[in-house]
This record gives structure tokens, C-alpha cells and sequence, in this order.
């Protein structure tokens, strides 16, 4: 497969690479982000572009790919709707309907999160944004979409979080991730990563995929 992942400097993103790295069925990478990753590998090649919304300067280069995992997130802490919904939907919708256009028989992954409102109409201004994005991910003209619900992701393998409040907790609770991983809404950052490559090359029963079910889909 030739897979392209965005936000592949992040939690997520990091562990979607590492994996599509290891996977002798992944036969090219192409990592789209902010800032270069400085990982250097046969495999990997990386695009630095500053307004990731418009990529009418490198659209030459997206063709012929078998997967999109899209890993671009923020926070909503501290942020107003419109602000959000900037970042989280209009930049997501925009690369998603490039990219369908110029890949339509593309499987394309969203990493969005556990409890996500698909109604658009719940009392959580993050939920809501999040629901609009999958909804509107699941019109387009893909050859397939799937919205990955992970709960808590416990990073693996030297991934880091890019919010050092939150690596703090990643690192006080560490202790205690053999007994969080009991949960079914707690996942690896590895387990993450294999269920995205999972899905892209057999598909899954159905679009909006939880905790639970890429634990098993991992392996």
C-alpha cells in the first residue's frame, strides 16, 4: 500500500508512522505536516507545508495512494467554537475533498475520539464539531471512510505527546498501564497505529469504529 498521513508529528501520527515503517505490506509513505519529522527511512518521504489547508502546490504529488490516515488534531481546552471548528472541521474537509478527488478509490482514516456526537446537537461544543466532521467525512466520494473513536491512548515505543501537560500524566501514570489497558476504552498508541493499517488494506464492518473494536482489529 502507498499511504499518506497528516499530523504524523503528533501522538497519533507518530505511532501511524512507526507502524506503516514496520509493515513490509506498506510500501510508501508520504507525511504531510508543519514541521519535518528529521526521520530518515527508504520508505518515508516528507512534505513541510505551512497553511496544510490548501495543498494546490503539491497536489502532483498526492496522486496514486491506497489510504489517507489523517492524524491532525488539537485540544478544544480553552478554545471557542468558531476556533475549533476551523482547525478541526473546515481543515480536515478541505484536504479530505482534494484528496477524494485526486484519489477516489482511496480508504481514508479520522482519528476523532470517544464520544463524539453524531446528533450535531449534544451540549459538548467539541463533540459536535467532531460529529459534523465524521458526517460530513462519510458524503464524499471515497472508496471507503472510517471514524476511529480511540478513548484513552497510552503512548508506546518513545512516542511522545506534542502537549507536555499531557506527556506529564503519560508519564506519573505509567505505573499504571497494565491495569488501564484492562478497560475497553483504553488503547496503546501501537495498537492505534496496526488498526489503521489494518483497516486500510481489508476494510471493516462498518464506518464509526470504538475503542474496543481496534483493540481487536489490532490483534
Amino acid at each position: 500500500m502507498r499511504i499518506i498521513i497528516f499530523g504524523v508529528t503528533g501522538m497519533v501520527g507518530q505511532s501511524a508512522l512507526r507502524e506503516c515503517l514496520l509493515d513490509d505490506g506498506v510500501q510508501e509513505i508520504l507525511a504531510i505536516s508543519r514541521k519535518n519529522t528529521n526521520q530518515q527511512h527508504e520508505k518515508l518521504k516528507q512534505i513541510e507545508l505551512g497553511n496544510v489547508a490548501d495543498l494546490s502546490s503539491i497536489e502532483h504529488e498526492l496522486t496514486g495512494f491506497d489510504a489517507c490516515f489523517f492524524c491532525l488534531g488539537v485540544s478544544s481546552a480553552g478554545m471557542k467554537e468558531e476556533e475549533y471548528r476551523k482547525i478541526t472541521y473546515d481543515l480536515t474537509l478541505s484536504v479530505a475533498k482534494t484528496l477524494a478527488e485526486l484519489n477516489p478509490q482511496m480508504t481514508f482514516i479520522y482519528v476523532s475520539g470517544s464520544g463524539t456526537d453524531s446528533s450535531e446537537k449534544g451540549r459538548s461544543m467539541w463533540a459536535r464539531v467532531k460529529g459534523k466532521t465524521e458526517n460530513d467525512l462519510l458524503k464524499l466520494p471515497f472508496k471507503a471512510a472510517y471514524m476511529f473513536r480511540p478513548g484513552g491512548i497510552i503512548p508506546m515505543h518513545g512516542v511522545k505527546s506534542k502537549t507536555k501537560l499531557y506527556q506529564f500524566f503519560y508519564d506519573i501514570l505509567k505505573p499504571l498501564n497494565p491495569l488501564l489497558l484492562k478497560s475497553n476504552t483504553v488503547i496503546t498508541s501501537e495498537q492505534v497505529g496496526k488498526a489503521m493499517i489494518q483497516v486500510a488494506r481489508a476494510g471493516f464492518s462498518h464506518p464509526v469504529i470504538e475503542s474496543r473494536d481496534l483493540k481487536r482489529i489490532s490483534g
